[in-house]
């Protein structure tokens, strides 16, 4: 499987190409803070991701920020209201809340993607 992540610690950063630059960057990926890196190598990239994770760790207890996690668990999911309509039906009848419904789903996609990369 492809992947343009990378990831050190709890963070995960994209990985991107500028032809015209003709060096790699990202960003911190999931956080409302805006942290950015780059390199001319892929190696130079990895150390800039996790130089700019240990960079941003260090501002926020500086500033007496809790820093961001990447991912909190919860996010909004925006269907058609017929999708809707139909996925709090078939969750009824699985005997599950929405919440459950959907993070079968995405487990079972996961499973499925992950078992065949």
């Amino acid at each position: 499987m492809i992947s343009n992540m990378l990831q050190y610690k709890d963070y995960y950063g994209s990985v991107e190409y500028s032809a015209n630059d003709e060096c790699f960057f990202g960003k911190i990926i999931g956080t409302a803070d805006l942290v950015t890196f780059e390199g001319e190598s892929v190696d130079k990239l990895k150390a800039a991701f996790n130089e700019a994770v240990e960079d941003y760790l260090v501002l926020c207890k500086e500033a007496g920020k809790e820093p961001q996690k990447s991912y909190k668990g919860s996010f909004n999911v925006r269907l058609s209201p017929e999708l809707h309509r139909q996925t709090a039906v078939l969750a009824r009848k699985m005997n599950l809340s929405l919440n459950g419904f959907v993070e079968k789903a995405i487990t079972d996609e996961i499973m499925q993607v992950t078992s065949t990369g």
